[in-house]
């Protein structure tokens, strides 16, 4: 579980802060997958490559303009 202090009283800030965390622990997406079930070897394959080519594409999107 992830923890943030909230500082000054900005408690906008700390939720941001900690939504951030959340999506880079991947908790939700976890939680989604464990939600779902069983799944076959071969779907789940089909499903990393999927996203492996998401992913690739949006690193490429970004090296493009930096």
């Amino acid at each position: 579980m992830s923890t943030v202090v909230v500082k000054n009283g900005n408690v906008e800030f700390a939720l941001k802060n900690l939504k951030q965390k959340n999506a880079k622990d991947g908790l939700l997406k976890a939680a989604r997958e464990r939600n779902e079930g069983y799944m076959k070897p071969g779907v789940k394959r089909r499903k990393a490559k999927k996203e492996a080519i998401k992913n690739s594409r949006k690193r490429e999107r970004r090296e493009r303009y930096n």
